[in-house]
């Protein structure tokens, strides 16, 4: 009998996990502490990492749910509903118990850092529901997976559309202004795009050439340029085909970096690890934060150190991140990145 094979994993989709988790936190550094810091002579550079970063803003996301949703589909178009009711609720769990640890580390690492938490039971509360927080990736997901089940009947030609306009209401800010739950509403067309088009995804992923990546990164660029001095940023579904362009142009770079060793590698290795990076890296910035605002202002002078400092800080928060996720594995805690794993459910989910 000839021995079973796997399938080598796909490395492009690892390559885009990679470089979104690294621009998410990138973002995070960015807007939460470097951009308050007592910058001097640093020539606008600080400002100019605040704009280029929210240039990403189409990209980060929708990208990252299209792989996601390309990542679900053996599990939301399966004929049994069990597998996604059990990535559903332990996505919904995972939320729920970061929220709350977030909660208190953050009060305790960065009384004063810039980001939303609770302080009361009652905003606890929202948090947990319909204002979510920085984590809002987690709850998400878990809501598309039901959605992609539920909706796993209507055609694809259908589907897309509807979500399309679904996005387009939400980018729109047509819905009431609660945390971050128009961007919960506006990224599910992302997520069923991956989910629906796959093999789409994938053929265009083979065929990435350095003229189409560089046509696309050029076509995006210049649609940033017209919708920012036009101020369209908010009609009526310009914010998705905005960054339906920078979803295209993004698998195309990753496809093509995912071909050079040297830099994919680490970018895969990255990708593959972006759960506990997400829900850990607000609290080492935190700390991160608090540390340095105790250093003498005349240290944040000229533009080299206002370059480099996003990136220093962000390595930092990512390698405390991982770090920290080891140490606790080490605990025997990966209930925290998993709390179905105890007890008798926890098992059988595993198995599932």
């Amino acid at each position: 009998m000839p021995l079973m094979t796997i399938p080598a994993r796909e490395g492009w989709p690892d390559v885009v996990k990679g470089i979104c988790i690294i621009l998410v936190v990138m973002w995070h550094v960015v807007v939460k502490h470097s951009s308050d810091l007592p910058w001097e002579d640093a020539g606008g550079i600080p400002e100019m990492w605040t704009v280029v970063s929210a240039q990403l803003l189409p990209l980060r996301m929708p990208l990252f749910f299209v792989v996601s949703g390309m990542f679900a589909a053996s599990a939301v178009l399966a004929p049994t509903r069990a597998r996604v009711s059990i990535r559903a609720l332990r996505l919904a769990l995972l939320y729920l118990l970061w929220v709350v640890i977030q909660t208190f580390a953050l009060a305790a690492a960065g009384p004063d850092f810039d980001t939303a938490r609770a302080t009361d039971a009652w905003s606890l509360l929202l948090q947990l529901t319909v204002s979510p927080t920085n984590l809002w990736y987690l709850l998400a997901l878990a809501l598309y997976l039901i959605v992609g089940r539920v909706s796993r009947g209507i055609p694809t030609a259908v589907l897309l559309p509807l979500s399309f306009l679904v996005s387009a209401v939400a980018a729109a800010g047509l819905l009431p202004d609660s945390g971050n739950l128009w961007q919960v509403v506006q990224n599910v067309v992302f997520f069923l795009a991956g989910l629906h088009l796959p093999g789409l995804m994938r053929r265009f992923a083979a065929r990435a050439s350095w003229a189409t990546a560089a046509g696309l990164g050029a076509l995006y660029v210049a649609s940033l340029v017209v919708v920012s001095l036009l101020g369209a940023r908010q009609w009526f579904g310009v914010w998705t085909l905005l960054s339906a362009l920078a979803v295209v142009a993004g698998i195309s770079a990753c496809a093509l970096i995912d071909r050079w060793e040297p830099l994919a590698a680490p970018l895969r290795w990255i990708g593959r690890r972006t759960l506990p990076i997400y829900v850990i890296h607000m609290i080492p910035l935190a700390l991160l934060d608090r540390m340095l605002r105790g250093v003498e202002p005349w240290v944040y002078r000229g533009p080299v150190l206002a370059v480099i400092e996003p990136l220093l800080i962000t390595a930092l928060v990512i390698a405390a991140s991982l770090g920290a996720h080891a140490l606790l594995r080490r605990m025997r805690a990966e209930a925290l990145f998993d709390p179905l794993l105890p007890g008798w459910f926890g098992r059988r989910a595993a198995r599932v």
